[in-house]
């Protein structure tokens, strides 16, 4: 079984991320309001380029549009005035909400991950019924050579960082497909596109596929993840492509 996902956009999440903070701070200088006319010469952001992340901003509800179309900051951009404490818990609510409503529409169990003080850590989980996540019958933390998560997580990690963590925890072969040699699973990793989910075909567990993409924001190191039953396998391309269009919204949550 070969899966292949096609890139579903040119632009890597982080640079999204980058242009998408560039227009919140224009938005955020202006109080009354303002113009794409000006949003564009404030960030240097061609139409084309400005015109898609202003749609996506505004679906998240990060900027609003009134009557004479000009943009204002939105309710969520107020996230990022709350006390810390308080945005860190709205932000998680907002963040469960999207992985949520992910998991009803892509038909899969949705995934946040981190990769904090050098160890995988799942921050939250969308399951149900209908969708259960995957039996960690290995802890997440030990199977990042063979996990979808742990791959993706890996891929953007330095050499000294991959072999860091691979020196704590050795790439013990899960299933007849598990990768665990360190020079095939780095040329593996860094032949890796950005924009093309990172695949798990029951590498971690038999009987599961996994996709996962990345959610870099700053110096911080996460992923968006699903599961599937094999048997659903033929849905994984699809279900992939939903994960990318949602890495840069889900990106931006993280770091405001």
């Amino acid at each position: 079984m070969v899966l292949k996902p096609e890139p579903t956009t040119p632009q890597q999440p982080q640079q999204s991320v980058r242009y998408a903070l560039r227009v919140l701070e224009s938005v955020s200088r202006h109080a009354d309001g303002v113009t794409d006319v000006t949003l564009a010469r404030e960030t240097g952001l061609p139409a084309h380029e400005l015109g898609p992340l202003l749609l996506m901003l505004r679906r998240e509800g990060y900027v609003a549009q009134v009557s004479d179309g000009a943009y204002v900051a939105g309710e969520a951009l107020d996230l990022v005035g709350a006390p810390g404490s308080t945005r860190r818990e709205l932000v998680e609510l907002r963040l469960q909400r999207t992985l949520d409503q992910l998991r009803d529409s892509v038909g899969a169990a949705i995934y946040l991950s981190r990769y904090v003080d050098g160890e995988i850590k799942v921050t939250q989980v969308a399951e149900g019924p209908l969708t259960p996540k995957v039996n960690e019958w290995v802890d997440f933390r030990s199977s990042a050579h063979a996990s979808a998560i742990g791959k993706c997580l890996l891929t953007q990690l330095d050499r000294d960082g991959r072999r860091d963590h691979l020196s704590r925890h050795r790439t013990a072969r899960l299933t007849s497909r598990t990768i665990t040699n360190e020079r095939v699973l780095f040329t593996k990793l860094d032949s890796q596109p950005p924009t093309v989910p990172v695949l798990d075909l029951q590498e971690y567990a038999l009987g599961t596929v996994c996709a996962a993409v990345p959610l870099t924001a700053g110096a911080a190191v996460g992923c968006l993840a699903l599961s599937l039953p094999v048997e659903q396998a033929h849905r994984l391309r699809r279900a992939a492509d939903a994960l990318n269009r949602r890495a840069t919204p889900m990106a931006l949550s993280l770091s405001l």
